[in-house]
């Protein structure tokens, strides 16, 4: 039995396609699609929340998006132990409301970049990591010019010291994220937040397959 999964689309989305052909390569069935408005969700045991440009990222990235109705509906999934994955944008959602700590600003080097990254997979006891081996290095694509993950020495230290570090970038840090963060869990470990998009990187032809096992380990953990 596939695990049923829900993409979250807000004016400015891009992703969301991406990120629904990835969840149906593994489950053999599209994913719910919804609208930023809808008040009430499916039952779902996975929302992905996608990057883009939600609302056009007016006042801050996700600011505007993470006030919309949905996003009520989405905290409370979370809250009830729903799986949540947001990419780019959908990471910048999850700060902006709430559900994961510290900010995302703008890239160090104020330049969009757009370019595969090197990541190294922290624990594997999560949902979204059992398909991959702790320290594994993984090739995910970025694109964003507001990645640079931040938060002050205390939150950085609990996120540290509670094994909540998802993803590090390990060859070169292509926005200045504080230790080289490249996603984090919340404290349950059932909400993950991470700028590389490992939606794009399913198959080959895509020019890397290493975002699948996430997919994977999914489908396993929420089947």
């Amino acid at each position: 039995m596939s695990f049923r999964a829900g993409v979250v689309v807000f004016p400015g989305s891009n992703c969301d396609r991406d990120g629904a052909v990835a969840l149906a390569h593994v489950t053999g069935r599209s994913p719910k699609m919804i609208w930023h408005q809808d008040t009430e969700l499916p039952p779902l045991d996975l929302i992905f929340l996608p990057g883009g440009f939600s609302y056009g990222d007016y006042l801050r990235c996700g600011a505007i998006a993470a006030h919309s109705p949905v996003m009520r509906e989405v905290a409370a999934a979370a809250n009830k132990g729903v799986a949540v994955l947001g990419v780019c944008n959908g990471f910048h959602l999850l700060t902006e409301s709430g559900l994961l700590p510290g900010a995302l600003i703008r890239n160090a080097g104020l330049k969009f970049v757009c370019r595969d990254a090197a990541l190294s997979v922290g624990r594997t006891d999560t949902p979204f990591t059992a398909r991959y081996a702790r320290g594994q290095t993984l090739r995910i694509p970025v694109a964003h010019g507001d990645g640079n993950y931040n938060a002050d020495a205390e939150t950085l230290a609990r996120l540290e010291g509670e094994g909540r570090v998802a993803f590090r970038y390990c060859d070169s840090n292509p926005n200045g994220s504080a230790r080289n963060i490249a996603g984090i869990y919340n404290e349950t470990g059932r909400v993950l937040g991470m700028m590389p998009h490992p939606e794009r990187a399913v198959e080959p032809a895509l020019g890397s397959s290493d975002g699948l096992p996430l997919f994977q380990s999914l489908s396993e953990a929420l089947a």
